[in-house]
């Protein structure tokens, strides 16, 4: 668990570089052979792409740090559960092993809204760890989003 928990740093690490661009503060980063080889954090609204999410983000990036699209051997590391675009790009990447902090019950694909692992049918099985880090992983939406009402209000 300490390990999970020092890469679930890392990305509430990213999260936060999210936070200060405004943007919704998740944040991913790709772990392979204990070293990190890929980052993200979200950036829809920075880069106005719909597909800017952490873990697309990561995943770009871990892939070309390997020079190769599957990620087998690779775990990622998310602040928040993944969405269904996001659960895609696990499963295409073929990365071994998803842990994420906290729940995400508006577009979770991991077990809140839908579970996309309860599908046998597809070629590729993920491992799931959930609730790493999950208090630091809410609290940061939280803050995020009451100031974001406190904005919208002022």
């Amino acid at each position: 668990m300490a390990e999970h928990s020092f890469y679930m740093e890392e990305a509430l690490k990213e999260a936060k570089k999210a936070y200060e661009l405004q943007e919704v503060p998740i944040g991913a980063v790709v772990v392979y052979q204990d070293k990190i080889i890929g980052r993200g954090y979200n950036r829809r609204e920075t880069d106005n792409d719909p597909t800017a999410h952490a873990e697309m983000i990561a995943i770009k990036n871990a892939a070309k740090t390997l020079d190769d699209w599957r990620l087998e051997e690779c775990s990622l590391y998310v602040t928040v559960e993944p969405c269904l675009m996001c659960a895609g790009a696990i499963l295409k990447a073929r990365i071994k092993k998803l842990i994420f902090g906290t729940e995400s019950k508006k577009d979770g694909a991991f077990g809140s809204l839908i579970n996309i692992l309860q599908d046998d049918r597809f070629n590729h099985q993920v491992e799931v760890v959930s609730g790493i880090e999950a208090v630091k992983a809410s609290n940061l939406l939280k803050d995020f989003f009451k100031e974001l009402r406190t904005r919208k209000d002022g």
